[in-house]
């Protein structure tokens, strides 16, 4: 993964936290596929993510209208149900408005 080349503020991210159960279980593919799947959305900008103990994966659209159409996909929202019965301990989703980014 690398960092999501954005475009130009605004636009939104969305922050999930996550702690993992024990053993793969499926996740592994299931990750994968949600991030192509996402890719494939109108409104989908990129994403990031890390995972040591604590996961985090930042996703990037371009409305809060783009981000309730994925939450409500039929995929994604077997994978959430699957994500709170099998694969997570713990989790925290925060969505933000990105006003200002920089970097080189």
């Amino acid at each position: 993964m690398t960092i999501a080349d954005t475009p130009s503020p605004p636009y939104y991210a969305v922050i999930f936290s996550s702690l993992r159960t024990d053993g793969d279980n499926g996740y592994g593919a299931m990750a994968e596929r949600m991030l192509d799947l996402a890719a494939e959305q109108e409104g989908f900008l990129g994403a990031e993510g890390a995972r040591e103990g604590l996961g985090i994966t930042v996703s990037y659209w371009s409305s809060l209208e783009a981000i309730r159409k994925w939450k409500q996909n039929a995929e994604h929202l077997d994978a959430q149900r699957l994500g709170r019965e099998h694969w997570y301990s713990a989790f925290k989703v925060r969505v933000a408005r990105v006003e200002r980014d920089y970097g080189i």
